[in-house]
C-alpha cells in the first residue's frame, strides 16, 4: 500500500477525526453515568440516615427499635458512641466490641456536622458508601449513626456499562472505518482518472476528456482539466497554423527579394522603368517583412512584461483623426467609405498616445482588410462613466464558433483565405494587450456576412469627473 495515496490520507484523517469525537464523548457518558448513580446512592443513605438520627436524637426511637426496622428494611448501618467506638450495626459483620473510628475521621460529626465518606469493611473487604449524622441530647453529640450502601454493586453496573461503551465503540469505529473507505475511494476515484488525463494531456495527447459525473468542487475541476485540454489544442493547433503561414509569409518576400536582386546584379532588366519596378518591389517585400518581425517582436515584449507605456491624459478625437487620415487611402482604393462621428465635450482618457494610435490603427486596417464593398463607421461616445470608442464595418464578419479565439496569438479567421486578406494572426493580440495595459477591455460583436463591431472601452478615473464638476461649478 502506498502510504501516500489520497483515499488512505483522507481515510486516516476521517477515522482520526472519528476517534477524537467518539474517545471524549465515551469518557463524558462514563462520567455522567457514574454521577448519577452515586448521586442517587448518597441521596437515598443521606435521606435515611437523617430520618434515623433525628429518630434516635428526639427520643422517638431507641437503638434497638432502629436495628429491628434497619433489618426488615435490609438497611445496612452502625451507630457509635462519642468515643468513635461502634456500639450497633446492622447487615454488617463487624461487633461492637473489636471496632472503632479513628477520631479524627469523625471528628467532624462531634461538630454537628453531616459526614460522607467511604468505609471498608475489614471482614470481607467490602467497600460501602456511608453518610453519617449526629445523634444529639441536649445540645451535645452523643454518637453518630451511619447508614451504608455497598459500592460494589455500583461498580459492578459500571464495569457492565463501560464494556458495553467500548464493545459499541468498537463496532461504531470498525462500522465508521468501512464507511470512511468506501468514501474515501469515491472521492479519491475521480482525482486519480484527473491525474492519469492530465499525465496523458502533458504527453501531447489532447483528445483526453474526463468523464464529469458530478456539479461539484471534483466535476468543477474534471470540467477545468476538460477545458485546459481543449485550450491547449486550440494553441497548439494555431501555433501549427501560425508557424506554417509565417514560414510562407517569410519566405515570400525573401523569394522576392533574393529573385529581383539577382537580376538587377545580372542586369536582366531591358530599361530604366522596369529596373526601377524591380526596386520598388523589393522595398515594398522588405517593408512587408519588417512589419512582420515588428509585430513579432512587439508582441514578444508585451506578454514578457517589457512594453513601457508614456501615460498621460490624451483626447482621442485628435487620437482617431490622425488614424483615419492615414487609413484613408486604403478605404479609397477599395472604395470603401470612412464615416465618423464623435461626440462633443469628451472627456481625456488617461494613457499612452502612440500606443492608443498603433491601437485604432490596427483595428481600422483590419476592418478595411475583411471589407470588400459598404463603408466602415468610427464613432466615439460617452456612457456612464465610460468611453466608448466604435469600430463597425460591413464586411465578411466572423462566425460565432471563432469569436471566443480572435484575441489568441497566432489566430487568424478566413484561413482558407488568409493570403487574399494578408496578416499574419498577431494584430488583435496585439491590440488586446494593448488596451489591457492601459486599463481598458475590448469587446467584439460580428455576424457573418453582415459586418464586425469592435468597441473599445476605457473607465473615465472618478478624480477627473470630480475636477470637471468642481470646473463646472
Amino acid at each position: 500500500m502506498k502510504w501516500n495515496r489520497v483515499v488512505v490520507k483522507l481515510g486516516s484523517t476521517i477515522t482520526i477525526l472519528f476517534l477524537v469525537v467518539l474517545l471524549p464523548m465515551g469518557f463524558v457518558i462514563n462520567q455522567i453515568l457514574t454521577g448519577f448513580y452515586q448521586k442517587n446512592t448518597q441521596e437515598n443513605i443521606k435521606l435515611l440516615s437523617t430520618r434515623y438520627a433525628k429518630a434516635l436524637s428526639d427520643g422517638v426511637s431507641t437503638v434497638e427499635g432502629i436495628t429491628t426496622i434497619a433489618d426488615f428494611s435490609d438497611v445496612k448501618f452502625f451507630i457509635i458512641d462519642n468515643k468513635g467506638k461502634i456500639i450497633a450495626n446492622s447487615g454488617l459483620l463487624v461487633s461492637a466490641q473489636d471496632a472503632s473510628f479513628p477520631y479524627k475521621d469523625i471528628a467532624p460529626l462531634f461538630e454537628g456536622k453531616s459526614l460522607s465518606m467511604n468505609y471498608e469493611e475489614p471482614t470481607t473487604n467490602n467497600r460501602y458508601m456511608v453518610y453519617g449524622n449526629p445523634i444529639t441530647r441536649e445540645n451535645s453529640v452523643i454518637g453518630g449513626i451511619f447508614v451504608l450502601s455497598s459500592i460494589e454493586g455500583m461498580h459492578q453496573s459500571m464495569q457492565n456499562v463501560q464494556r458495553l461503551l467500548i464493545l459499541s465503540g468498537f463496532g461504531a469505529f470498525f462500522l465508521a472505518l468501512g464507511f470512511t473507505f468506501v468514501l474515501s475511494k469515491k472521492l479519491s476515484i475521480p482525482l486519480v482518472q484527473m491525474e492519469q488525463a492530465t499525465r496523458r494531456i502533458a504527453k501531447g495527447d489532447l483528445e483526453t476528456r474526463v468523464r464529469i459525473k458530478s456539479n461539484d468542487e471534483i466535476g468543477s475541476l474534471a470540467q477545468a482539466v476538460n477545458e485546459l485540454a481543449v485550450d491547449l489544442k486550440t494553441y497548439r493547433d494555431s501555433r501549427n497554423e501560425f508557424f506554417a503561414n509565417i514560414s510562407h509569409e517569410l519566405r515570400t518576400p525573401i523569394t522576392y527579394v533574393d529573385g529581383y536582386a539577382k537580376v538587377l546584379k545580372n542586369k536582366l532588366y531591358q530599361n530604366d522603368v522596369e529596373q526601377e519596378y524591380y526596386l520598388d518591389l523589393i522595398a515594398g517585400e522588405s517593408k512587408r517583412l519588417t512589419l512582420l518581425i515588428e509585430d513579432l517582436f512587439e508582441l514578444s515584449k508585451m506578454e514578457e512584461g517589457k512594453v513601457s507605456l508614456v501615460l498621460e491624459w490624451i483626447d482621442l478625437t485628435e487620437v482617431l483623426e490622425n488614424v483615419i487620415q492615414k487609413c484613408r487611402l486604403k478605404a479609397n482604393e477599395k472604395g470603401l467609405q470612412l464615416q465618423h462621428h464623435f461626440d462633443e465635450n469628451l472627456p481625456l482618457v488617461f494613457g499612452d498616445g502612440l500606443r492608443m494610435e498603433q491601437v485604432f490603427t490596427n483595428l481600422l486596417e483590419n476592418a478595411i482588410r475583411y471589407t470588400n464593398k459598404g463603408h466602415i463607421e468610427i464613432v466615439v461616445f460617452k456612457e456612464e462613466n465610460s468611453v466608448i470608442i466604435r469600430i463597425e464595418d460591413t464586411g465578411i464578419g466572423i462566425s460565432e464558433e471563432e469569436l471566443p479565439y480572435i484575441f489568441n496569438r497566432f489566430y487568424r479567421v478566413e484561413k482558407s483565405r488568409s493570403r487574399e486578406y494578408g496578416g499574419t494572426g498577431l494584430g488583435l493580440a496585439i491590440v488586446k494587450k494593448l488596451v489591457e495595459l492601459q486599463g481598458g477591455e475590448v469587446r467584439v460583436v460580428s455576424e457573418v456576412n453582415k459586418g464586425t463591431r469592435f468597441d473599445v472601452i476605457f473607465g473615465i478615473p472618478a478624480s477627473y469627473i470630480g475636477g470637471i464638476e468642481n470646473e463646472v461649478t
